[in-house]
């Protein structure tokens, strides 16, 4: 995981120049699942919120979305797509935790397998890597 630059010192943001990409570039993601109610419940379980489920775009299409809210970070979803299977690797979403070892203790009893416990990624906190009920990576980020 690179660290965000808004994590670093304050004045590392005053030293980014104006043509680069701005702080939280990231607007929305997906997760693509091959069992909606299997990877609703693991989520659920996990970080202990409600998935609400969102108008199909497409027929066959099925999506829940996580808690959204207005300010800084991406919202996201769950996707139930025909054709569309479960990436493994693929990109890496990093969920914000106030202490990843609560979260990542949670996943096996949901479905899901720690492949890296908790561990410091110093000075920007700790990270644990885990895989959904999908196979998809995930990692937990927090502070302390």
């Amino acid at each position: 995981m690179v660290a965000h630059p808004r994590e670093a010192t304050p004045g590392l943001l005053r030293r980014i120049p104006q043509n680069t990409m701005k702080p939280n570039p990231v607007g929305w993601f997906e997760i693509y699942v091959q069992n909606m109610d299997r990877a609703r419940a693991f989520y659920q379980t996990v970080f202990q919120v409600s998935l609400e489920e969102l108008p199909s775009p497409l027929p066959g299409t099925r999506m829940v979305a996580f808690p959204m809210n207005e300010g800084p970070g991406a919202a996201g979803a769950l996707v139930l797509m025909p054709g569309v299977h479960s990436p493994g690797l693929g990109t890496l979403v990093y969920f914000n935790c106030t202490d990843c070892a609560v979260e990542s203790s949670r996943v096996p009893a949901a479905g899901g397998r720690v492949e890296r416990p908790k561990f410091s990624i110093a000075p920007f906190g700790f990270i644990a890597l885990v895989r959904d009920s999908e196979g998809n990576a995930i990692g937990l980020h927090s502070r302390g």
